[in-house]
């Protein structure tokens, strides 16, 4: 007798930050922690305060979070505008974080399909970033835009 396939653990859900706004001091904290951790100034605090005026899913700032009961393993944010220089172009996606022990099971590529969902559905034709990695996005459909620096691009997507 053979044993049944192993079944795939279920895929977290992806959710608006505002339908899990008891979820926004954890969110702020890791993104926090990914990227802002050895800037001065920067705080949780003033990432949870930035993170609050993702109040709708109709406008932008927007954030995405997988939850995994009530605890969010995700994030990723559509907002207005991230680099001051070069002004290339709006809106950008921003704080893709996944929690360590959800990497390399899809989840970043799905709360980035998920945002690029939410872009379309509010009529954006291109979606930027930046990145000193940009395989993952590449492999997802984003083009390089410009390379900055030895080990930094902006990347786009083109939406239409």
């Amino acid at each position: 007798m053979t044993a049944p396939p192993p079944t795939a653990a279920p895929q977290p859900p992806i959710l608006h930050l505002c339908e899990v706004p008891q979820a926004r001091a954890a969110v702020a904290a890791m993104i926090h922690a990914e990227f802002w951790a050895d800037v001065p100034g920067a705080s949780v605090e003033r990432m949870a305060a930035r993170l609050a005026q993702a109040g709708s899913p109709d406008a932008l700032p927007l954030c995405r979070v997988a939850m995994d009961g009530d605890r969010p393993v995700g994030v990723v944010n559509l907002i207005d505008y991230d680099d001051p220089n070069p002004r290339i172009g709006r809106p950008w996606l921003a704080g893709l974080v996944v929690a360590p022990r959800w990497r390399g099971r899809g989840l970043g590529s799905r709360l980035v399909h998920t945002l690029l969902a939410d872009a379309r559905r509010l009529g954006e034709v291109q979606l930027f970033l930046g990145t000193d990695g940009p395989g993952f996005y590449t492999r997802l459909g984003a083009q390089v835009h410009r390379q900055l620096q030895p080990d930094f691009w902006l990347l786009r997507f083109d939406l239409g």
